[in-house]
């Protein structure tokens, strides 16, 4: 899918194209967003623009030679992660920039809030963009703003977390569940910073290369700073996490703790019993408790006055709480 986005009073239009006619019969476009294209419509851009966009499998490179750099035509080719952040899982998709002096070219296989809250602001606000360059630095400062919302909700299921952990008594089926909503929030946070960090690099290069005017300088800065305080909020996230984590592994150790004290317990009140069960269990002759009446009502008491001694000295002591 191809859409294409021209300057009309101020604010961005925006034109789905279908087929290459279309794509001609526009003029002076500055954004043109494709969206998992097939094979044809990259030859349709290539055609009508004379710029060659990535395949969508050549989006991986990670060196930073191959993901920020300017082609021998001039172009700026960046390649950028952006937050998807989904109720389930959270994730990071690649999307390809490449930027001619009038047109924004960028490819994704899938739509992103950041690109859809873009196209609303500019299809609403008049003067929020007047070129290709003022789209970039709206994606990134948009993108920044979803990294921030990402992590206050975070920090807002840690805090569920946490009050789940410091509770009065804690099982090992809340403590399960805890474990796994912190494993949740450690994916989702490691992937927010993984992605300003990639911003930051990006927003690095297109200011060494001098293409942005003073005022697109001082907004870069500004987004700059902006993740500034978004990668120091995602290093006290992973503190906080740390120490849920070692809390919760804690309470479950301590439960199990429990576990064993009890079956410790069990066991050292029973040796008494077991003691006096081996000695009228020996095969002699002359014992006189065999042939008294008495002696197996005896030896029943004996065992069980022997077992409730140490279980009443263990519960004094406190041993048993």
């Amino acid at each position: 899918m191809i859409n294409l986005f021209v300057l009309q009073n101020g604010r961005l239009s925006q034109e789905q194209v279908e087929d290459r006619n279309e794509l001609l019969q526009y003029a002076n476009p500055i954004w043109i967003d494709v969206v998992d294209p097939e094979e044809e419509e990259l030859i349709w851009i290539k055609e009508a623009f004379g710029v060659l966009l990535p395949e969508l499998d050549d989006l991986g490179d990670l060196e930073a030679s191959a993901r920020y750099f300017e082609a021998d035509d001039g172009h700026l080719h960046i390649r950028t992660d952006f937050l998807l952040d989904e109720e389930e899982t959270s994730r990071n998709v690649r999307v390809a920039f490449v930027m001619t002096k009038q047109v924004l070219f960028s490819i994704h296989d899938e739509d992103l809030p950041v690109f859809r809250l873009v196209r609303l602001r500019a299809r609403l606000r008049p003067g929020s963009v007047s070129n290709a360059k003022d789209v970039l630095l709206d994606l990134y400062s948009t993108d920044a703003e979803y990294s921030a919302d990402a992590l206050e909700e975070v920090y807002e299921n840690l805090e569920q977390a946490g009050k789940r952990v410091l509770q009065d008594d804690i099982n090992d089926a809340d403590a399960e569940q805890v474990l796994e909503t912190i494993a949740k929030e450690e994916d989702t946070n490691g992937r927010i910073r993984r992605n300003v960090m990639d911003t930051r690099r990006a927003l690095s290069f297109l200011m060494r290369s001098k293409l942005l005017s003073d005022e697109q300088q001082e907004e870069a800065r500004q987004i700059l700073r902006d993740i500034d305080s978004l990668e120091n909020h995602t290093a006290f996230l992973f503190d906080k996490i740390n120490f849920l984590m070692d809390a919760t592994v804690g309470f479950i150790n301590l439960n199990q703790s429990k576990i064993i004290k009890i079956f410790s317990v069990v066991s050292v009140a029973l040796m008494p019993p077991t003691l006096l069960a081996s000695i009228w269990g020996m095969n002699y002759k002359h014992m006189p408790e065999l042939d008294a009446t008495w002696g197996y009502p005896m030896a029943i008491i004996a065992m069980v006055v022997s077992a409730i001694i140490p279980l009443w000295y263990f519960y004094h002591k406190g041993w048993m709480k």
